[in-house]
């Protein structure tokens, strides 16, 4: 139940406002990857390295995400990861050397992780409250909030070049958008169904443990979208450093059309449907851009891949939510642990042959999300 000093609707703000403060964050250091390579003077590989210590960091997170929230309660972990997360921001623009950039990167990995399963556990808690599916919606908002950080970036870019400036210009919405959540998050954690026996974490089996690799899958590829699609239009296709950011840009912003009706489609026409269709779709479409090459291919196919996964996310996580708070954290993880280790694995693919090749291996995730959703029971 939502406590009575705070209202459905303040509730419903506040936690969209950490949905948004992730995808800003998101978005604003994965549009400067390229600025990050030169400024550190790093290979694909080693970007894929950097990637990959976030990832670690969210693997490290995976058995201790349950247990946090049991302990501290969701919204206490919203606070603490919401308000340390532009802290990582700004030390990973003042990294002077890689091995420091590295720790940073795995900082950030469990920092995410933990605000990942803290909001979500948030929303499921605001949507039973107020009877009525949001949670699609609220991924809409991250999906503004990478839209939002790709078009705050290339705006930047015209005026400085400063990674430093930027982050730091970065952690202050973040801090901002924290701080006007903090008096609507609801004191209540979310209860468990009983399915986990009392235990705080346990690997998830059977429906929940499809469920999360649906949610691995689909935030590989919108992990790998937003911490790609940048280097992608600059190296491959020859984009100017204004035009780089846009890929992120068509991504989000298709994605955030996508989840804000994405609550009545669900509705309409079944979790199952929608995800079939949309991994065949973005699948699809990111193959048939990488095939034809070019900038508007690329910025088209990128806008079928945000369009196709949008749902991915909102359907998982209201799904698992049905066997409780252990499976919800632990599906919620495991899509942590896709957005942050899909990435470094699409540097060292970059790096074995060519980036082309990493968004192929981005549609091919895109199309497994169709194939594992049959072995889900949606009702």
């Amino acid at each position: 139940m939502i406590n009575t000093s705070v209202s459905l609707r303040r509730s419903q703000l506040a936690v969209a406002s950490l949905f948004l403060v992730l995808g800003f964050n998101f978005g604003t250091w994965a549009s400067r990857i390229p600025a990050l390579k030169m400024q550190l003077g790093l290979s694909s590989a080693e970007v894929g390295i950097l990637l990959l210590a976030s990832g670690l960091g969210a693997v490290f997170s995976f058995p201790v995400t349950a247990t946090l929230l049991h302990k501290l309660g969701s919204r206490k972990m919203c606070i603490l990861a919401g308000l340390t997360l532009p802290c990582v921001l700004i030390a990973l623009a003042l990294a002077p050397t890689f091995p420091i950039a590295i720790a940073v990167m795995a900082i950030e990995g469990v920092t995410v992780a933990c605000l990942n399963v803290a909001m979500n556990s948030q929303g499921v808690e605001v949507e039973l409250a107020g009877k009525q599916a949001i949670m699609s919606r609220l991924h809409a908002v991250f999906s503004l909030g990478g839209l939002l950080a790709a078009l705050f970036a290339s705006a930047l870019t015209i005026y400085t070049d400063s990674v430093l400036v930027h982050f730091v210009a970065g952690a202050a919405v973040l801090w901002l958008g924290v701080i006007y959540a903090i008096p609507g998050l609801l004191h209540e954690q979310i209860k468990d169904s009983g399915s986990s026996g009392g235990k705080r974490f346990v690997i998830p089996t059977g429906v929940a443990l499809w469920l999360g690799v649906i949610a691995l899958c689909g935030t590989i590829v919108e992990g790998s979208m937003s911490d790609w699609s940048a280097l992608y239009l600059k190296d491959v296709v020859g984009a100017s450093a204004q035009l780089a950011p846009l890929g992120i840009a068509c991504v989000s912003g298709t994605m955030l059309i996508a989840r804000w009706f994405g609550d009545g489609w669900r509705m309409r026409f079944g979790a199952e449907r929608m995800l079939t269709v949309g991994g065949l779709l973005a699948g699809g479409g990111l193959l048939l851009a990488l095939l034809l090459g070019g900038l508007i291919p690329a910025l088209l196919g990128f806008a079928l891949v945000g369009l196709g996964v949008a749902a991915v996310s909102p359907c998982v996580y209201a799904a698992a939510a049905k066997h409780g708070s252990v499976a919800l954290a632990a599906v919620t993880t495991m899509g942590s642990i896709g957005a942050l280790m899909g990435p470094p694995v699409i540097g060292f693919i970059a790096h074995a042959s060519n980036l082309a090749w990493g968004m192929a291996v981005i549609a091919l995730a895109a199309a497994l999300i169709s194939v594992c959703t049959k072995k889900v029971n949606w009702n």
